[in-house]
């Protein structure tokens, strides 16, 4: 009996034999790629081609940079028989040099080299051993086991466009490139969300945020519908749920797939389009009249009015409007702006004008200097902070209130409507269905306005010394009798200064000799200040004494008054937080000034480092600015505005205990006074308060708004300036207030272990900052109310609405 078993087995197995093999002869097939297989960049290799020519997976060389003049390449797959050699898939995050090489190692690995040998990139498998490989007619490159099963597929790792046959599984992105021939992650994302939702949002560069609202969706998110994006062999898109239900994403008839190569691309201007090519050509046909991609479809229709967002620069860059053109996105600049790089206009337009100064002497003063250019049916919908309205409101009144406001940079007129528009202009748009007029602010002599200083005029000059030296003997006696009298007087007031004067509130007075000597001649700087340069200083005293010395370098000028300012302030002050003034020097044109030299250095040196200091330090540091500045503001005889709060004014001692220094750009306020005249603008970029740009008082909130950046620099440890001055479309404050919008603040704290355990603290001061920022000053709140919000006081509203835009609908709930 057990015999006759086997041997029914032995005859099965006989029958099955024939089959297994067909089935692994089919997989073996495929298999045109053996291991050891190599394919180089540049020279004489070849791609590796699907079987009936269609795909190509290799290297594709990229537009030569100017910067490093090398050629560069991308591995990628391509429709090879197309001229343009359309890539459908790369490691765009990968480029190489000429020379590089992809091969599949004999240990079953596809690994991607450089010139010099280096791994760059591996294909993961897990722990399965590739046995061979394919470029399929599908466009699908593949890894195949010894089962002749797919262990890696290019399908899977989708970049910027989806094939007939592949599917965009739940979380899936695609992501386009920034420009046509730059393949780095753009602008825009698309998304197959967990809900079953297919949405296309815009992306902040360079930090990849994405923004909180999409400009498109299908509409199909329903709880556990676990749906997929497909692109079916007769190519149409649609969304499967697990049910089977569709929602069909194109409704046009592509052609026949014989006559048509198909294909899906989330283009770099943010529009997912739909794309057939006619067969038949090959790259050997580059040069005839051959036919080229057809748009069948694309999603959204009207990208201009599409991409609208509160946050961003929309379709197009800052400065920049969009016009549709063919379902495409043209950006154009206004008159008086050019674009940032001719080749990429989605990065927006610069002025061709210094930016409004809000001096005296600034081009946007005077209304015979300045002129408004019209666009009609323009708008930019989202940087307005002001609105005049009234029947009395004409186009004419509406140009009369951007001119007397140097912080407007255009005016949108529409019916008695003014809206005044602040740098940098953003989601510009023009269409006929935006029924208003744009004014944009700029200088009447554009040409003569430049970017450097105004040459004289040489005929003036000849003229003056012409002038000059054919002068009479009367005038040149006047000139010696003027200079005279000058010499005369500034020798009476050296030896008026040089008169001892009596000690101001205790502190010391010093010689220029002492300090001469004490810095020995000024050899050590420890940093420069905005009105001088600070020394490092020793007192020979017992125990020796370390000493920071201020040495004013404009004295003769605004340094005089500074110096008066900040003795007087400065000796009145004493605030574990505020660095202590030991003594000064007032000797004929030098003047110094000797505080307390401050071990740690600044706050700037500590946050901007390679290594950033621990969370419970930074909080500390944090309180205590707040606790100087409220003293500042409340606690002194004569309140002291600072003017220049940020973190190079922040010294830290031995302890790290934070001390605000140098009160040269101080503002002093007499007991009765509640406001500062301003004369001119003070402080730093990057912390200024909007006030500043426009015709408004100055008060103690404009060290609210300083030290709202500021905190926000302490939670992030990067630098506001610096991160504006980077390959940024976005400011450092707009970035976190997306981030806290989106519940996103993790990523604010990457890598930051102990900040990352405590969220609630974080939360805190990303809240107390963004109240502290608020664009209208009366809305900040005093330093005394963030001294004790950042201590956790429970005294306050529970609810506040905050926003740094003036859109009512722009902005996000803040719970205390």
């Amino acid at each position: 009996m057990a015999f006759r078993a086997k041997c029914f087995r032995l005859f099965l197995l006989s029958l099955l034999f024939p089959l297994l093999s067909a089935i692994v002869a089919v997989g073996q097939s495929n298999c045109s790629i053996n291991l050891g297989a190599v394919s180089t960049a540049g020279g004489n290799s070849r791609p590796w081609i699907s079987p009936a020519g269609d795909f190509a997976f290799g290297f594709q060389r990229l537009q030569r940079s100017p910067s490093t003049n090398q050629d560069r390449f991308l591995l990628a797959i391509w429709y090879d028989k197309i001229p343009d050699q359309t890539v459908v898939w790369s490691l765009k995050d990968h480029p190489v040099e000429e020379g590089s090489r992809v091969q599949l190692t004999n240990e079953g690995q596809l690994i991607l080299y450089n010139s010099q040998g280096q791994q760059v990139w591996k294909a993961e498998t897990g722990n399965e051993r590739t046995a061979c490989a394919a470029m399929l007619d599908s466009g699908n490159f593949v890894l195949f086991n010894a089962a002749s099963i797919y262990i890696w597929e290019s399908f899977r790792l989708p970049t910027d466009t989806i094939l007939p046959g592949q599917r965009l599984s739940k979380d899936g992105r695609l992501i386009p490139r920034r420009s046509d021939t730059d393949y780095t992650d753009g602008r825009f994302q698309l998304q197959m969300q967990l809900d079953g939702n297919l949405v296309l949002y815009p992306v902040f560069l360079p930090t990849r945020a994405v923004a909180r609202r999409a400009y498109w969706a299908s509409g199909t998110n329903r709880p556990d519908a676990d749906s997929e994006l497909v692109f079916d062999e007769a190519g149409l898109i649609y969304i499967e749920d697990r049910n089977n239900n569709i929602f069909n994403v194109t409704k046009r008839n592509l052609g026949s797939r014989q006559d048509f190569y198909y294909m899906a691309r989330i283009d770099y201007d943010g529009a997912f389009r739909h794309y057939n090519h006619p067969r038949g050509n090959s790259a050997a046909d580059a040069g005839r009249n051959t036919p080229a991609w057809s748009v069948v479809q694309t999603t959204p229709e009207d990208m201009c009015s599409a991409v609208l967002a509160d946050l961003g620069s929309g379709a197009c860059g800052y400065n920049s409007y969009c016009v549709n053109s063919n379902g495409r996105p043209n950006c154009l600049c206004p008159q008086g702006y050019s674009p940032v790089d001719p080749l990429d206009m989605s990065q927006g337009c610069k002025p061709d004008f210094h930016l409004p100064s809000c001096q005296q002497n600034g081009w946007e003063s005077s209304a015979d200097s300045v002129e408004f250019k019209e666009l009609n049916s323009t708008d930019w919908p989202f940087t307005d902070y002001e609105l005049q309205t009234g029947p009395e409101v004409d186009k004419e009144r509406c140009k009369e209130f951007c001119l007397r406001d140097c912080y407007c940079a255009a005016a949108i007129y529409n019916e008695n409507n003014c809206w005044k528009k602040r740098f940098p202009l953003s989601n510009g748009r023009q269409s006929s269905s935006v029924n208003r007029i744009a004014l944009i602010n700029v200088p009447r002599n554009i040409n003569q306005t430049t970017l450097c200083p105004k040459r004289k005029d040489q005929s003036t000059l000849v003229l003056v010394v012409s002038i000059l030296l054919g002068s009479s003997v009367f005038f040149n006696f006047l000139l010696l009798i003027a200079i005279s009298v000058a010499i005369f007087l500034v020798y009476h007031k050296k030896m008026l200064n040089l008169q001892p004067a009596s000690t101001l509130y205790g502190i010391k007075r010093y010689t220029y000799k002492e300090l001469e000597d004490a810095t020995e001649g000024f050899k050590q700087q420890l940093g420069r200040g905005s009105f001088g340069t600070v020394y490092k200083g020793v007192i020979r005293s017992n125990p020796m004494k370390y000493i920071a010395i201020k040495k004013l370098d404009m004295a003769e000028k605004e340094g005089e008054n500074e110096f008066t300012n900040e003795v007087n302030a400065i000796g009145q002050t004493h605030h574990k937080n505020l660095v202590n003034l030991l003594g000064y020097c007032d000797e004929g044109t030098n003047r110094l000034l000797v505080y307390e030299y401050m071990s740690n250095g600044s706050l700037a040196s500590l946050l901007f480092s390679t290594s950033r200091p621990r969370w419970d330090q930074r909080l500390q540091i944090a309180f205590g600015i707040a606790r100087g500045l409220t003293y500042l503001h409340e606690e002194c005889s004569t309140q002291i505005i600072h003017c220049d709060v940020k973190p190079q004014n922040i010294l830290l001692d031995e302890h790290l205990v934070p001390k605000i220094s140098d009160f040269g750009l101080a503002k002093l306020l007499l007991s009765e006074q509640s406001r500062a005249a301003r004369t001119h603008i003070r402080g730093t970029v990057g912390y200024f308060a909007p006030e500043w740009f426009r015709k408004a008082s100055i008060t103690a909130k404009v060290d609210v708004y300083s030290f709202g950046v500021m905190l926000l620099e302490i939670v992030c440890c990067v630098s506001s300036v610096k991160f504006a001055m980077g390959d940024q479309e976005e400011a450092m404050i707009d970035w976190v207030y997306e981030c806290y919008c989106q519940e996103k603040l993790d990523m604010l704290v990457e890598d930051d272990e102990e900040a990352m355990n405590d969220m609630n603290g974080v939360a805190r001061l990303v809240m107390v900052a963004i109240w502290c920022i608020q664009e209208d000053a009366s809305l900040r709140p005093s330093m005394r109310r963030v001294t004790q919000l950042l201590e956790g006081s429970p005294r306050f509203p529970t609810r506040l609405a905050l926003r740094l835009s003036v859109r009512p609908d722009a902005y996000c709930r803040v719970f205390f």
